[in-house]
């Protein structure tokens, strides 16, 4: 294993934390396209924020050398002396919910133009199961002249990385791992074991670790999407949701599953990748796409929620001043990818409402780039008709409602986390 040198195709929320961990232990070059990425990151400065300076600035090398550490580059030919290429790009869907394997292509052809005989290629990109197989490996054989599962072989680990989330780094994440052959899924299952203190599981399959990664996020969405109807019904009975779910939590097997909207690169979106490969087979998903349906028009719900409250309370919804507080997908963390705070912001719009979002977390230039809408990182200093708290950033704890609130106001708490004498309402 003294051997080994890695390169890690895309350096975002996955690739980053993975290239830092490996580096720790071996000669890893992370390649993103992003020249401005890499800059960043030869500094220490991650703008996800899921690994800190001082961390990056342990393994960070300036040579690209065979030495234990990291090295950043976006140039093709620093990936040559690489052995190992593990691929960690974005899998989206289009505004059709169809899979968008086109990042994934592009890497593969990336990977294909370097690789040599004995390589191994590990993919991490969330897929539907026979994607690696059956659309990757044909990219990297064309490209590379090369004959798969003699000249080189292929892998699949997939990604668990939760955004954000301190305490669950990846190397305290249990990894599923494949091969493309059996002694290939042996020596893929010893390079991940050498770094996941976790510990790993060897999937017998490609297509068995692809369907256990697709599957994991498909039945969190399920699972949602049932609270977010719970929240509805409730909702029309007049029974705090969360008060029910605290009673039925006290049941040892109840899961603590919370109403909310439902973003982000994974939940929102790996279930649309099984669901096409389904129905490529002839089936139709009913369970799976019912509970897309319920999560995807959440956003449109609360915003019809918080203008009949408005109106009950002989508040003007065209024409009103509305301040949203938080747009990332979740708390916590500056990731925007795929959030359905937008999907309320956008109905809201159409009410006719002045939306203001405040986010201390977002950056602003990036929200302004994918969804053509102002967020702001500092509080406004004005009063607002209603106040909607979407995401349960840590720093709207603290915030003074008497200053954000005129005097005939509302305030809708999507994530029931404020307390309650500030709130109006909650989902």
């Amino acid at each position: 294993m003294s051997k080994i040198k890695i390169g890690i195709i895309g350096l975002g929320y996955v690739g980053l934390p993975l290239a830092r961990l490996f580096a720790t232990k071996f000669s890893v070059v992370g390649f993103d396209i992003n020249q401005t990425r890499i800059e960043e990151l030869g500094q220490g400065k991650d703008v996800t924020r899921e690994i800190s300076k001082e961390l990056l600035d342990k393994v960070v090398l300036k040579e690209n050398k065979n030495d234990v550490g990291l090295f950043f580059t976006s140039k093709l030919e620093d990936l040559k002396d690489c052995n190992y290429f593990v691929v960690t790009v974005p899998t989206p869907v289009d505004k059709n919910n169809r899979p968008v394997l086109t990042p994934l292509i592009k890497a593969s052809e990336t990977v294909g133009s370097v690789i040599k005989k004995g390589d191994i290629v590990i993919y991490e990109s969330t897929v539907y199961p026979g994607a690696t197989e059956e659309d990757c490996v044909p990219i990297l054989e064309r490209v590379s002249g090369l004959v798969f599962n003699k000249d080189f072989f292929v892998g699949y680990s997939p990604e668990r990385i939760n955004p954000g989330d301190k305490k669950h780094t990846v190397e305290k994440i249990l990894k599923v791992t494949s091969g493309s052959t059996k002694e290939v899924g042996e020596k893929v299952n010893d390079l991940y074991a050498s770094v996941i203190t976790a510990g790993t599981h060897l999937a017998p399959s490609i297509k068995v670790a692809e369907a256990a990664k697709v599957i994991e996020n498909s039945q969190r969405d399920i699972n949602i999407a049932f609270v977010n109807e719970l929240a509805k019904i409730f909702g029309l009975m007049d029974i705090n949701t969360q008060d029910v779910l605290e009673a039925a939590g006290t049941k040892w097997n109840f899961l603590p599953f919370k109403p909310g909207l439902v973003g982000g690169h994974c939940i929102g979106v790996d279930p649309y990748y099984l669901a096409q490969k389904a129905q490529e087979y002839g089936y139709h998903p009913e369970i799976i796409l019912a509970g897309r349906r319920v999560n995807d028009g959440m956003g449109r719900y609360v915003a019809s929620e918080v203008a009949k409250l408005m109106i009950q309370r002989d508040i003007e919804v065209k024409g009103a001043e509305v301040l949203v507080l938080g747009i990332t997908f979740k708390e916590n963390c500056p990731d925007v990818r795929n959030t359905k705070a937008v999907d309320l912001i956008y109905e809201l719009k159409e009410y006719g409402a002045n939306v203001t979002i405040f986010d201390p977390h977002a950056n602003s230039k990036e929200v302004e780039r994918e969804y053509q809408l102002a967020s702001s990182v500092v509080l406004p200093k004005k009063k607002f008709d209603a106040v909607i708290l979407v995401v349960a950033h840590k720093e709207f704890l603290s915030l003074d409602f008497t200053d954000l609130k005129k005097e005939k106001s509302i305030v809708y708490d999507v994530k029931n986390f404020l307390d309650s004498k500030h709130v109006d309402k909650s989902l």
